[in-house]
């Protein structure tokens, strides 16, 4: 028992901070403002509104997160031309590192003035009779969290899936061309198929990445609730959403089951993907 102490803090910020709001958030789905037992709480996951805010969450991070993986991926590959303990993949991983974390109302006022209404590119393109951001209102609604998102999807896609690329081990290449393959052999048969796990993995991580984040949905859309996080905010500052109490708890609910299953994937993968990694 004396070796597990050292767990102490960790398990009590586990217990403190997420075990116990999330069984709070979820479990007040289905009690009304009196404490009684009830489902319609529930039954307001299917009404319109909120499938079409669910699938608008899906569609963003989805969308997100196949270029984020894809133009990663791509980075990835590009950095193994390089030293492993150069300066230019040193300064790549940690930039990747930093931009993976910068979010939230940090991210939404870089790009507000960069490329919003009055930002400055917006501003210096139309001082010279281009007036392709003249219109950015669409930074402020669903299709600017595109943009905004693939900012910090492919850095973290940089990080996940790095290690994996350095994991293929350079006798599988050399075994391929001693049995007279090509290179386009070793990928297809070799390389991608022991990658894909791996890939799949990190785009479900990208994914899940995407559709929970919310400070910088909020700093962005402050009207309307177009995503399930901003739906959320606003069953708990409304008083009454769909003639339902507690509404925003069966939302919460809603996204811990995607976020479940999403992760239970991205674990599976990372199971299949450390075998080979040994």
């Amino acid at each position: 028992m004396v070796k597990y102490l050292g767990l102490t803090p960790f398990a009590a910020y586990v217990i403190l901070f997420l075990a116990i709001p999330t069984v709070l958030a979820v479990t007040t789905g289905f009690f009304t403002e009196d404490g009684a037992f009830t489902l319609d709480n529930i039954a307001g996951l299917f009404a319109p509104n909120v499938l079409a805010t669910f699938g608008a969450s899906f569609w963003v991070s989805a969308v997100t997160a196949v270029i984020g993986a894809v133009v990663g991926a791509l980075v990835c590959y590009a950095l193994l031309g390089t030293k492993a303990e150069g300066t230019l993949r040193t300064v790549i991983d940690s930039l990747s590192s930093v931009l993976a974390q910068f979010g939230g109302v940090m991210l939404a006022f870089a790009f507000i003035a960069t490329i919003g209404n009055q930002g400055l590119i917006t501003v210096f393109l139309r001082g010279i009779g281009i007036d392709i951001f003249a219109e950015s209102y669409w930074l402020y609604q669903l299709p600017g969290l595109l943009p905004v998102y693939i900012y910090f999807q492919v850095p973290l896609m940089i990080i996940t899936f790095m290690p994996a690329l350095q994991g293929l081990k350079t006798t599988w290449a050399e075994a391929n061309a001693t049995l007279g393959g090509t290179p386009f052999t070793y990928w297809t048969r070799i390389a991608i198929p022991v990658l894909a796990p791996s890939f799949i993995g990190s785009l479900l991580l990208l994914f899940a990445n995407a559709f929970s984040s919310y400070a910088t949905a909020a700093a962005l859309i402050s009207q309307g609730a177009q995503i399930v996080p901003l739906q959320i905010r606003s069953a708990l500052v409304s008083e009454t959403v769909l003639g339902r109490e507690n509404m925003a708890g069966s939302l919460a609910l809603g996204m811990i089951v995607v976020m479940v299953v999403v992760m239970w994937g991205y674990s599976v993968l990372q199971n299949r993907t450390s075998r080979w990694q040994r």
